[in-house]
């Protein structure tokens, strides 16, 4: 064990994982206990705790909102990157862009509305900020808008800057590259136009969700590996009710819809079409 690192036993293990699905429908496999043991033990080491047992403890005797939130910000998991899996992106750009076309003989402003659900520390609503302004720069005289959310508060708050280190270029066009700001400190910004579209908010999927939709887009990537499968269709469920009519979702390539599919069609490589049903386009 390395120094610094607290025992974790079977009985402390099971408490975790009982407590982190209760709070957040992740499901956390055997595998996982090692990386259990490498973050609480911080936060132990950190509070003068003897054991993550008495951390446990010491979480459900407080019940202080900030010290649960850091148990689950602890044992989140966030990979990301600009542009990733990028099919999804071109997708999503001849969708808008049929939206746009529709809208042209149209009186008022458009609206548009996408959601980025588990949006880490932002490279995916921005990548779709990015993609849609430079495909489309009327887009900027429409009511568009992107909410992007995550449970954990760390990256949100990291997010909502919109400042990266430049290595995140690695591995982009020439012509994507210069999507960003390039101040001279190693570092890339994203574009204030950009940035201006993005609302970075904190959400637990397992809570109510204080916004109605209907969402044009939604993306839930990697999200859902770490739930069981009751709550994948529990989610998957909840995103098509708040999906405009013939709206697209979009999921990370290991996922699947399980029992939350009803709603779907599979129109493509991970990205699936709502069903119109009896959903209307009115605004939230």
């Amino acid at each position: 064990m390395d120094q610094g690192e607290i025992a974790l036993s079977d009985r402390e293990f099971g408490r975790v994982k009982a407590r982190v699905y209760a709070e957040a429908g992740i499901s956390l496999s055997d595998a996982k206990r090692t990386l259990v043991v490498s973050r609480l033990s911080k936060i132990v080491r950190a509070l003068d705790l003897p054991s993550i047992d008495a951390y446990l403890d010491c979480l459900e005797r407080t019940k202080s909102e900030r010290d649960a939130q850091n148990f689950i910000n602890a044992l989140t998991t966030n990979l990301t990157r600009f542009f990733r899996e990028d099919h999804h992106f071109e997708h999503l750009a001849g969708y808008v862009g049929r939206l746009v076309e529709q809208t042209r003989a149209r009186d008022g402003k458009p609206r548009l509305r996408i959601w980025s659900a588990g949006c880490s520390t932002g490279q995916e609503p921005y990548t779709i900020a990015l993609c849609l302004l430079a495909a489309r720069p009327e887009l900027r005289r429409w009511d568009f808008k992107i909410l992007a959310t995550d449970i954990d508060t760390n990256v949100i708050a990291k997010a909502s800057l919109g400042i990266y280190p430049e290595s995140e270029l690695n591995g982009l066009s020439p012509v994507r590259a210069r999507l960003f700001e390039r101040p001279g400190d190693g570092t890339i910004r994203v574009p204030m136009a950009a940035r201006a579209l993005v609302s970075f908010k904190p959400l637990n999927l397992m809570a109510a969700w204080p916004m109605k939709g209907p969402f044009d887009a939604i993306f839930c990537r990697n999200v859902a590996i770490y739930f069981d499968k009751k709550t994948q269709g529990e989610v998957f469920g909840r995103l098509g009710k708040i999906l405009a009519p013939e709206g697209f979702l979009y999921i990370g390539h290991s996922e699947n819809l399980g029992s939350g599919g009803e709603s779907f069609k599979l129109v493509g490589k991970t990205i699936y079409q709502s069903r119109p049903m009896q959903k209307t386009r009115d605004a939230a």
